[in-house]
């Protein structure tokens, strides 16, 4: 395998800045405005009217709920989080969580361009650790083409599912495990004090992370939002707990709103998105600007919950932008930050980027500007990861 490669002629995202880009034993040797192919022996990719991006982040989805390329369902009737909760019922019939699945959308996302992957894998009594173990499998075979973390996600509860409990203290501590999930401490689970004590409490003793569903709205998702940042606070648990959906944050009064982002800054507390076309959008610049990490995923992605998702976070992007009413290129690299940089902000990605030092996990499309790819989304990429090309136009 070819250990040089040279991006000739690319846009650098973020700084737009025309350049070539020198990639050696997986890391980005140096940017320059000139550098001769002939000199360095490497692997030459033609990016002219192309950017170059580095992999995009998917930091919210389900891999073992997917029926991707499995069989498709006429009707997914469930509304409500207990009514979808429920359907686990039919996972037996679907054969869920299934290998197959999983590992073919995974490897469709990577030929999108995303590098990095975090999923949240069902654990219960009725399932037990199965999903984690299948999908820590899967990540294994695909290792050199996208790193991918696993939250343990209590979808049926932790107060309402006994045993749950005992079964995320295992699975803390199995490879691949990255954060103890969560999900509605008090419209679901209705223990707000009990499953949060409990979560973070194996969190603590793990050393791990800290990922919660907070799907409850209005002033009782803004009380859960403070009561998560109590607890960040007292185990000192900065910068380890991110809060997927909260959609709390668009659904209270600007007072409260501005006094929920400020704690979430204080407790340097992660904000995730899926872009839900039913919920008010989170306030994006908002909480960009008060220094909170915000990424976000496809959540579900063709299973029992919903029929919708291909797993392309550029797709993703452009619908940040959509619903953001985002005109000028200005504001729709936005879009494309939240996908890339913020994303691994909240993954802690380390030396995530396109500077020289930086790993050469990496996405070359045509397009000459962030507006242009978000808007256009060209399906054919270059998609580097480890500095090795993995995907090029035309291996579809």
């Amino acid at each position: 395998m070819n250990q040089s490669v040279l991006i000739k002629n690319g846009y650098i995202f973020p700084s737009d800045i025309k350049a070539d880009m020198l990639i050696r034993n997986g890391v980005i040797d140096s940017v320059a405005q000139t550098i001769d192919a002939a000199q360095t022996q490497a692997e030459v990719i033609d990016a002219t009217d192309c950017i170059v991006i580095p992999g995009l982040v998917e930091a919210h989805c389900h891999l073992d709920k997917t029926l991707w390329s499995g069989p498709w369902l006429a009707e997914r009737s469930a509304s409500t989080i207990a009514e979808r909760i429920a359907l686990k019922a039919k996972n037996a019939e679907y054969g869920l969580p299934s290998a197959t699945y999983a590992d073919t959308l995974l490897r469709h996302m990577v030929s999108l361009g995303t590098s990095h992957v975090r999923t949240h894998t069902d654990v219960d009594p009725e399932i037990g650790l199965r999903g984690i173990e299948l999908i820590q499998n899967i990540a294994g075979s695909a290792a050199g083409l996208v790193s991918v973390e696993q939250v343990a996600f209590p979808q049926s509860g932790v107060v309402k599912a006994p045993g749950t409990y005992e079964l995320l203290r295992k699975a803390a501590r199995m490879e691949g495990v990255v954060a103890i999930g969560g999900v509605d401490p008090a419209g679901y689970d209705g223990d707000p004090h009990g499953q949060l004590r409990a979560i973070f409490e194996i969190a603590d003793e793990a050393g791990c992370k800290i990922d919660i569903h907070l799907h409850d709205p209005g002033t009782l998702g803004a009380w859960e939002l403070e009561l998560i940042a109590q607890y960040t606070k007292a185990l000192g648990m900065q910068n380890r707990v991110a809060v997927s959906h909260a959609f709390a944050l668009s659904t209270v009064e600007p007072a409260m709103q501005q006094r929920l982002i400020e704690t979430l800054a204080e407790h340097k507390i992660s904000i995730i998105t899926a872009l839900p076309y039913d919920r008010p959008l989170l306030p994006t610049n908002m909480l960009r600007e008060a220094g909170v990490a915000l990424g976000m995923g496809n959540d579900n992605i063709d299973d029992l919950w919903s029929a919708f998702g291909t797993g392309d976070m550029l797709e993703r992007a452009w619908l940040l932008a959509y619903r953001s009413e985002w005109r000028k290129d200005s504001l729709i690299r936005t879009a494309l930050d939240v996908a890339t940089q913020g994303g691994a902000s909240v993954l802690q990605l380390d030396r995530y980027g396109v500077l020289p030092g930086c790993k050469a996990d990496l996405v070359i499309a045509r397009a000459r500007t962030p507006g242009e790819l978000v808007v256009k989304r060209p399906r054919q990429r270059w998609v580097i990861k480890n500095g090795a090309v993995i995907h090029q136009p035309g291996s579809d």
